[in-house]
Parts: C-alpha cells; structure tokens; sequence
C-alpha cells in the first residue's frame, strides 16, 4: 500500500486514478443498450449476447483477487499504466472485432485491466483521509463507481442510434491514449514499504471457482441448470471457491484475507452491497431488453430514459457520502433501500403498453434510491478495518462488486429465459406477439426475484451499526474491532 499522508492528500494523484477510473468503469454498462443491435449483428441468442457483459465482470472477479498482492507489490503508478495499456489494447481488439468471439475476447483484456483500478482507486481513497472525511472521500469514489456505468447506457443509446456500436469503442481509445500519457508524465512514483507474496495455486483456484460459477449460470438460461454442462461447472466452482477461501486462512501471507469478515460491519456491508448489486446490475440489462424487444422503442429512447437516474447517481454520490458524515449510515441505507424495494417491485408489473413516464419516473426513483445506500454502507464497512488489511478490504470490496453484478446479471437472464421458453414450449404455433408476451412475463419474475435480493439487504441494513470513526476509536475500539492474536491493532501512528 503507498505510504500516503492523510492530512495532504496527493490530489494530483487521486484526479488521475479517478479519470482513468472513470473510462473503465464506463465499458461496464456501455454496451447494455447495444445488446439487442450485436444480438442481431452475430445472429446469437440472448442469452448468448448477455456474455459481452458477464465476460467482463467474470474476469474482473478473477484478477480482483491478486490486486491486494499487487498493490503491495508495485507502486500506485506502475499499476494504473498496465491497468490503462490492458485495457486500451482491449478497447481497440472489441472495436475491430470481426465476430461475436473476438468481441468477447477483446473485453475480456479490457476487464483485465479495469479490475486493477476499482481496489487500487478505493486503497488510495481510503488512505489518504482521516476517518471523519472518509465519507466525502468514498463520495467521490462512488461517483466514479455509480455514475459511470449509469451514463453508460445514455451514452451508447446516442451512438447505436446514429452509428454502429463498433464506434462506442473507438470513441474511447483516444481519450485511453490521453489518460495513459498524462498518467506516465505526472504520476508519482511511490515506493513501496510492504512484503507481498503470491500463490499460485490460490489463483488457480479463484479462477476455476468464480469461472465455473458464472458459466454455470450464464449457461443455464438455454440448457437449464439439470444439464450436465451446467451443473458440472457450478459444482466444480463452489468446490473451488471453498477451498481457496479455506487455503487463504491457512496461509502466512494470504492472496485475499478474509479475516476481514471478523469485523461485523465490514461483514453486513458486504451483504447489503452484494444483494443490492445482484438487482441494481441485473436491472440496467433487463430495462433495454424490455424497451427494444418488446416494445420495440430505439435504443436513443432507452438511452434517454436512464439519463435521468444516471444523473440523479452522478449528483447524489458525493452528497450521499457528506450525509454518511453526519448521520451515519442506519438511516440512510434502510431509507434507500426501503425505496429501492418498492421500485423494483413496481417494475415487475410491466405491461406492453407501460408508458415510457411510468418507467422514466420509477427508475429515477430507483437510482436516488441506490444512491442512499452505497457510499455510506461501503464507507462503514471499510472504517471498520484497521490499516493493515484496508488492501485486501478494498480488494474484496472489488471483487465482491464485480461478481455479485454478473452472478444477478447471468441469474436474473436465466430467470426470464427459463420462464420464457417453459411458456413458448407449451404454445401451439406461436406468433411473435406470443413470445414477446412470454418474454414479458420472464422479465416481470426476474424484476421479482431482484426485489427479493434487495429485501434480503434491506433486512440487513437493519443491523448496522457506525465504527471506527475519530470519535469511537479509543471507547469502543473493543466492540468495533475482535480480540484476536493473529489481527494486528490498528495504532493510531499507523493513520
């Protein structure tokens, strides 16, 4: 971790992360409103085509896991400039990409560098200011994390209604090219004062276990989850995913440690933001899905339809975190997410004939909603950790984010294709209005079943609980923090 002082952030710094951040986290809902155009482009299934976006978050939550070595490992501007080439080299290979292959492949590349930015940026933030500022820090964050990927789908309804969706991709390289050159002329080169180890078979593991269970699950929207080609590979994956968490425990110097999950809150934060995510990523594909496909509007209405909550998560973010500051993060999450329930309830009793204000107004909603809920339960969650496992925290965090959003994108896409192929199986002769009303009804029971995941974090955000911050350090350091040997006390030199 860079040694970074807390009472004179480098700004200078955390402005370039937050940049390069910013276009990377872009790429993760960028193509979601061009979903339907490449799906008619290769001539692949929905479910298929949904692995433009579950391939990217499916190898960020493989390479998360090592960022925690990395960032002890290499300095803060060694990593951004790999983390910038993978993925300018990614844009580039999906923007010429031939065939449905080469485009899953080239965002592949892109994911293997975007995932080093979201723990490394969330490491320097973290570090960088005292525990009172910490909220408007993780503010700042959050506007990268939130409003990016929530512009994205405005951003691309323009283009794929004007051009192909291979210019949403060579939109980006000059702007990457620009990022990665002013990162290698003004970054400062921190040196690092940590022992970092790493474990091969841990890597192997994670890969296996987190690979096997998304392709489990993205597989089992056409094959259902008895066919061996799916179940084979859930089973291996959560084998795999037990026992690298088990060898993680046992090693010296763990790749991820999940001692970090003794401190109560860092471990309900994790709950809240993981089931949120399920629903919140799972979301922003099923609402083009309806609009294009069903009712057949242009991806520039879809596109248009999320820029008022994309807007409403980009000026809220850093508000949310200044709120955290002030009353803590109770209220705000059981608030958000008591909003975020009933939204997403409202969104399951969708009808052809929806008008576009009902779900303009609904999905506004929605995002101030998210908004409340994110910052301040990530904020807590990580000043609950003292500043030796803030990295791995990060880390996990990261990771945490990225596979739960592609666990509820590849669950919530099977939901509605299984329900939608059950109906179309018992149609005799079906027209295209008959499938387009059975895709409808699997969208409503996705929708459902996402608000379901938001009820279980809802439920949660009843248990939280403020740590950590300057004025409990000292008098309840005891009931933030676990008594154990082998956790380092956080020394308040260490700040």
């Amino acid at each position: 971790m860079p040694e970074t002082n807390q009472q004179k952030p480098d700004y200078r710094l955390i402005f370039i992360l937050l940049s390069g951040a910013f276009i990377s986290f872009l790429s993760n809902t960028f193509l979601n409103v061009a979903l339907p155009a490449i799906k008619n482009d290769f001539g692949v299934s929905t479910s298929a085509v949904q692995w433009v976006s579950t391939a990217y978050m499916l190898v960020s939550g493989i390479i998360i896991p090592t960022t925690a070595y990395l960032m002890q490992k290499f300095s803060a501007r060694a990593l951004f400039l790999a983390a910038m080439f993978l993925f300018l080299i990614g844009t580039t290979v999906s923007g010429f990409s031939p065939m449905f292959g080469v485009l899953i492949v080239g965002r592949m590349i892109q994911a293997s560098g975007s995932a080093m930015l979201m723990p490394l940026l969330m490491n320097i933030m973290i570090s960088s200011f005292p525990p009172k500022q910490r909220g408007t820090a993780m503010g700042l964050f959050s506007l990268v994390m939130f409003f990016a990927p929530a512009i994205g789908p405005t951003l691309s309804g323009i283009i794929v209604q004007n051009f192909s969706w291979h210019v949403l991709f060579f939109m980006m390289i000059p702007f990457l090219i620009l990022v990665l050159a002013v990162g290698f002329w003004k970054l400062p080169e921190i040196k690092q004062t940590k022992e970092a180890h790493i474990d091969l078979i841990s890597i192997i593991l994670s890969t296996i276990g987190f690979g096997g269970v998304l392709f489990g699950l993205s597989s089992s929207g056409e094959k259902g989850l008895a066919d061996s080609t799916v179940l084979i590979p859930l089973l291996v994956g959560i084998a795999s995913i037990t026992l690298y968490v088990m060898r993680q425990m046992k090693l010296e110097h763990p790749m991820l440690d999940f001692r970090v999950y003794k401190y109560p809150m860092y471990t309900i934060a994790s709950i809240i933001i993981g089931a949120a995510n399920m629903a919140l990523f799972a979301g922003m594909i099923l609402i083009p899905i309806f609009m294009q496909d069903i009712q057949g509007l242009d991806p520039l209405d879809t596109g248009l339809l999320m820029l008022p909550g994309a807007l409403i998560m980009g000026f809220m973010s850093p508000v949310s975190g200044k709120l955290f500051d002030i009353y803590g993060p109770k209220i705000m999450a059981v608030l958000g997410l008591t909003i975020a329930v009933v939204t997403t309830f409202f969104l399951s009793r969708l009808t052809i004939d929806t008008p576009f204000t009902y779900l303009l107004t609904v999905y506004m909603v929605r995002s101030l909603g998210m908004t409340l809920v994110n910052t301040p339960v990530m904020t807590n969650g990580m000043n609950a950790l003292p500043a030796h496992l803030t990295p791995h925290g990060s880390s996990l965090n990261s990771m945490l984010n990225q596979v739960s959003g592609s666990i509820g994108i590849a669950l919530l896409i099977t939901v509605m294709q299984t329900y939608t192929n059950i109906q179309v199986s018992q149609m005799d002769n079906p027209t295209e209005a008959m499938i387009n009303d059975a895709t409808l009804g699997g969208i409503n029971l996705a929708f459902l079943v996402g608000t379901g995941f938001l009820g279980v974090a809802l439920i949660s955000s009843l248990f939280l609980k403020q740590v950590a911050s300057d004025d409990v350090i000292g008098q309840s350091i005891d009931k933030a923090r676990p008594i154990d040997d082998n956790v380092k006390r956080l020394d308040p030199e260490e700040k």
